[in-house]
């Protein structure tokens, strides 16, 4: 048997503030009810900002328009028994929302999209779907914004 090959999971991420406030996802996890970004995984044949704008909509009803790039993340989860190592390569993009859709369904696992200030996200710290949730945040409020065509997709 050939050794597994390793690879990263790609994922995407909206950044979304408003009034002060950021959107956030609260989600059913293997690890009980946590607190994320609007994100998901690239599906083939997407771009990356293509995968931000489809995330943010089936798991909040907003759409989604990026703007910039807050940055690029990498994230070796802590083992985990049942799937082993896992590397996250997380593309984080803040941008704007219009108004919810309150009639369109959220994707299965996805408990509420909430509104929360800084501080409201900090002192959830340990039910953040992982550290990259508050990592985002700080970047974004310290002004960190990267064009969008900084990303070429071929496809």
């Amino acid at each position: 048997m050939s050794p597994a090959i390793w690879k990263p999971n790609v994922t995407v991420a909206a950044v979304v503030e408003r009034d002060g406030r950021f959107l956030l996802v609260e989600e059913e996890t293997d690890d009980g009810l946590r607190f994320n970004q609007p994100a998901g995984h690239l599906d083939e044949g997407e771009s990356l900002v293509a995968a931000c704008v489809r995330e943010t909509l089936e798991e909040t009803a907003y759409a989604f328009e990026p703007t910039a790039l807050v940055g690029v993340y990498q994230w070796p989860r802590p083992r985990n028994e049942n799937e082993g190592d896992i590397t996250y390569l997380r593309f984080a993009f803040a941008g704007k929302v219009g108004g919810s859709d309150t009639a369109r369904p959220l994707d299965v696992g996805i408990v509420r999209a909430v509104w929360m200030t800084p501080d409201e996200i900090a002192a959830v710290a340990a039910r953040h779907r992982s550290p990259l949730v508050w990592q985002c945040v700080q970047d974004y409020l310290a002004g960190r914004r990267f064009p969008l065509d900084l990303i070429r997709h071929h496809g």
